[in-house]
């Protein structure tokens, strides 16, 4: 069950980290009509870029101890 948990958690902080990196760099690019959730603020994108890249980071490391 564990290793199931950490698999969650790490697909979820990838879906996180694709969605608000491509509303980030669409935002940055200029194209924000073209955002996921239309570029509203890019500190809480950036913030959510970080916090997922962390979360699978740690999502990844626990999987990896309890093999």
């Amino acid at each position: 069950m564990p290793k199931a948990l950490c698999l969650i958690s790490l697909v979820a902080s990838i879906l996180l980290l694709v969605l608000f990196g491509a509303d980030l760099l669409l935002g940055v690019a200029g194209m924000s009509d073209m955002a996921p959730l239309g570029s509203a603020s890019m500190l809480m994108s950036l913030g959510f870029v970080i916090f997922a890249g962390l979360l699978a980071f740690l999502s990844f490391t626990t999987y990896r101890e309890q093999r």
